[in-house]
């Protein structure tokens, strides 16, 4: 009779040294990708907040031109702490103040995280800030013809110290209004322009 042979069959898996190798290799990955995937999130949050703000003041002023009046983006609390959020209306009542009975609201943001600030200069930076377009797009002021001076809002974030975690928010005399970087954009500042 023929010895028959036991025969083993093919053993399959890994063995305790590659898993310990690819574990060490994808927790080096990590540690690696890590800081630069919270950069990622911290910018995608300001420029998220930045075009949200840039949308609000575009939505005023199209709302002046088919309104045919003044329309406004304001503090939330009536001051000039835009953190606290923003409201954008059309003075209906034209007392250049907002009053939500007879007011056309056309948008209204909450406070901002805490890890934000808002400042502004010029117009939005009186004790009561505003931003107002009439009714031919253009930026005003109280009383004022309209062009005056150009105002930029500056949107940074506070737990972080870094130009790259800065943004404007540049409103021209003629009411155009952009978002830039001032890491990037060497035309970027607190006085720019357009």
């Amino acid at each position: 009779m023929l010895a028959m042979k036991p025969s083993r069959a093919a053993a399959v898996g890994f063995t305790l040294i590659e898993l310990m190798v690819t574990i060490s290799i994808v927790a080096i990955m990590l540690v690696v990708a890590a800081p630069s995937f919270q950069n990622f999130i911290r910018n995608s949050e300001l420029t998220s907040l930045a075009n949200k703000l840039l949308a609000a003041i575009n939505a005023a002023r199209s709302e002046a031109m088919k309104y045919g009046q003044n329309a406004f983006v304001i503090p939330a609390n009536g001051g000039n702490d835009w953190s606290q959020g923003w409201v954008v209306f059309v003075d209906s009542n034209r007392n250049n103040s907002y009053d939500e009975t007879t007011d056309v609201t056309i948008q209204k943001q909450g406070a901002l995280p805490s890890y934000f600030s808002v400042t502004g200069t010029g117009n939005a930076n009186l004790s009561n800030s505003y931003i107002m377009f009439g009714s031919s797009g253009f930026a005003k002021s109280y009383g004022a013809a309209p062009g005056v001076p150009n105002l930029t809002l500056k949107i940074s974030r506070t737990d972080v110290s870094s130009a790259n975690e800065q943004r404007y928010i540049v409103v021209a005399r003629t009411g155009r209004a952009r978002v830039c970087n001032p890491s990037l954009d060497t035309t970027c500042t607190a006085t720019a322009t357009q």
